[in-house]
């Protein structure tokens, strides 16, 4: 069985949490083709991702609370069950609203093992240990959205779009297989709180009483706000705009990836010099500065798709230095709460993000601005926020 501070556990979940990114990243290349599959619009194809970012909103909301209770494994299973069929339904999908359905779906299996990937760090590690674990994480998950968009144009331009379907329900089985043998419980000691809609709402209410919480997944909400709207208008930006091929967009993409890798790597050892909130200061600030210099590029007419995947690199960069510690900060005050509060912290994160990409589908047409315009607003109130909270930050302990 895998155990705690071993290399084994911390690639398995990483794995779990790299399911998400996954399954939107490797069928980003194929957004304009499943688009011109069924005649549909671009905001109709957006919606593929919007959909699955309310499912995975929406699946968080139980995934948590229910594993308080009854345990983190069954539901582990459950969600990577349900992940796997719902796959199976995108690559059969006939009409572009069957396909935003099963997206849905899709997301209500794959916001599980986000969900619990979270709170089995919480119940093996705590303070700045939890901080650098979900960093390596961060690191070995970042191998996935790296090579997702690049082996999703590969697919799309030898295979068709549906063939990225049939990889994600490999990969779901392998990892409830994964479960299933290596697996441990995790959870110390089980929640004794009703499983019901109304007790689920009452607990997440005493959660949102804490100011070092709402402050920790405000920035959650805000440093992945901006890297959704990159996720979600990069491909039509990029190739419809820049006139990038689907393959060229999936390598420009790993600019992004590299980012992201550098700043969880960076992290690790940071957050033992400087603490989370150390960490995370350096993190709003690249944020911050890579969002306002790619919307001064593309403003100016810059003709290069380099004004839009370099300074999303410094964004990216911030990502990966912000994110995994405001999760271990979010989560450090509820060690019997670990899923709830990760669920809750998931529900605003992906809510948020899902908003933006629909306000952002809308928006995009012939110009490139509404997306650098998204990312600067999104970095800059990132940096607002943790300026103007010290008081609020300090309750965490």
């Amino acid at each position: 069985m895998l155990k705690p501070d071993t290399l084994a556990l911390t690639i398995v979940l990483a794995l779990l949490t790299a399911l998400g990114p996954l399954s939107t990243d490797m069928y980003l290349p194929s957004l304009p083709a499943i688009a011109a599959s069924f005649g549909a619009t671009t905001g109709q194809a957006q919606l593929t991702l919007s959909a699955f970012l309310f499912g995975f909103a929406a699946g968080q909301f139980f995934y948590g609370p229910i594993s308080d209770r009854i345990g983190r494994r069954p539901v582990l299973l459950f969600g990577l069950g349900l992940f796997t069929l719902a796959s199976l339904v995108c690559a059969l999908a006939s009409s572009i609203e069957m396909l935003v359905g099963a997206r849905f779906l899709q997301a209500l299996g794959a916001s599980g093992p986000i969900v619990l990937g979270r709170a089995i760090v919480r119940d093996f590690y705590e303070g700045p240990r939890a901080g650098r674990e979900l960093s390596r994480m961060g690191t070995i998950m970042g191998v996935v959205p790296a090579i997702a968009p690049v082996f999703g144009g590969l697919i799309a331009q030898f295979s068709g779009w549906r063939m990225t379907f049939a990889v994600m329900i490999l990969c779901g089985a392998a990892l409830a297989a994964t479960v299933v043998l290596r697996l441990p419980e995790s959870i110390r000691t089980k929640s004794d709180a009703p499983i019901s809609f109304g007790s689920i709402l009452r607990g997440f209410g005493v959660l949102l009483k804490h100011p070092a919480y709402r402050v920790y997944v405000m920035l959650s909400m805000l440093t992945y706000g901006g890297l959704f709207a990159f996720i979600s208008g990069s491909s039509f930006v990029l190739q419809g705009i820049y006139g990038l091929d689907e393959l060229a967009f999936a390598f420009s993409f790993a600019f992004m990836v590299v980012g992201f890798i550098a700043g969880t790597s960076l992290a690790q050892r940071l957050v033992g010099l400087y603490g989370l909130d150390g960490t995370i200061r350096f993190g709003v600030s690249s944020l911050a500065a890579g969002g306002v210099a790619m919307l001064v590029l593309v403003a100016s007419s810059v003709a290069s798709s380099l004004a839009i995947t370099m300074p999303m690199a410094v964004y990216a960069l911030g990502v990966g230095l912000t994110m995994p510690q405001s999760m271990a900060s979010a989560l450090m005050p509820f060690p019997t709460r670990a899923g709830a509060a990760s669920s809750l912290l998931g529900i605003c994160q992906m809510t948020f993000a899902a908003i933006l990409g629909v306000v952002l589908g809308q928006n995009l047409g012939a110009s490139a601005l509404p997306l650098p315009a998204t990312i600067a607003t999104t970095g800059v109130l990132a940096l607002a926020v943790f300026l103007s909270t010290a008081r609020a930050r300090a309750s965490k302990v």
